[in-house]
């Protein structure tokens, strides 16, 4: 039988109160499976990004339960069994491609070579070489959003959580990024949570949630 990584139970995100308030989710059950692979829809604001935030300790939830049986609590999450691949720019400014991706390794506790040459293999694989020793202001959005996914990917966690992986990428470079992270998934056998407008990313991911008006359906059709 496989891990339970995540359970949740009533979830909900609701900034500020009374009339003010906005709610994020409204409403979220699930587990989540060792080596499940999940492609999450819905339209830009039913709370996608805010569930992933909930689900890697990002944020706290205003109601509901979350654990995490097989992973530790909340502290322990990162650096380590889970990952983040964020939609926005999240590669620390000083630091070159090579040396964003290889953090999470150091952190870990991994040695500069070790870290260095870990990366490298990532940074080859999503066609970053060009771009390696470069800073990310000195890269375009595309590059910089593979870097991120390839950062996620370093120290093999048991959960990856993909927020528009391909947001800013052609069909072509979306496709090999997918191809890639699917490798390295299956590789690993770490569980997969990919949030994306894009139908031909989801038909990679054989489970499917949809977020509609800020609720969760899980085992739902793709919506877009």
């Amino acid at each position: 039988m496989t891990d339970v990584l995540v359970r949740a139970a009533g979830l909900r995100r609701q900034f500020g109160n009374g009339q003010g308030a906005v709610v994020a989710v409204a409403g979220a059950t699930f587990e989540i499976r060792e080596g499940d692979h999940i492609a999450l829809t819905g339209p830009s604001g039913s709370g996608k990004t805010s569930l992933l935030h909930l689900i890697a300790a990002l944020d706290q939830p205003s109601g509901g339960v979350i654990e995490w049986p097989a992973l530790g609590q909340a502290d322990d999450l990162r650096p380590g069994p889970v990952a983040v691949a964020f939609q926005g720019p999240s590669l620390l400014p000083p630091l070159t491609v090579t040396e964003n991706v290889a953090l999470p390794a150091l952190l870990a506790g991994s040695t500069d070579a070790a870290a260095t040459a870990a990366a490298g293999v990532l940074i080859e694989r999503l066609g970053l070489a060009e771009v390696a020793s470069k800073l990310p202001e000195e890269i375009s959005g595309g590059q910089a959003q593979r870097a991120g996914l390839a950062r996620a990917l370093m120290g093999e966690p048991r959960l990856i959580l993909a927020d528009e992986p391909t947001g800013q990428l052609d069909r072509g470079s979306a496709a090999g990024l997918m191809e890639v992270l699917l490798q390295q998934v299956t590789v690993t056998g770490a569980a997969l949570v990919v949030a994306t407008h894009d139908a031909a990313v989801a038909d990679r991911l054989p489970l499917r949630w949809s977020m509609t008006d800020r609720k969760l359906q899980t085992g739902a059709p793709c919506t877009f």
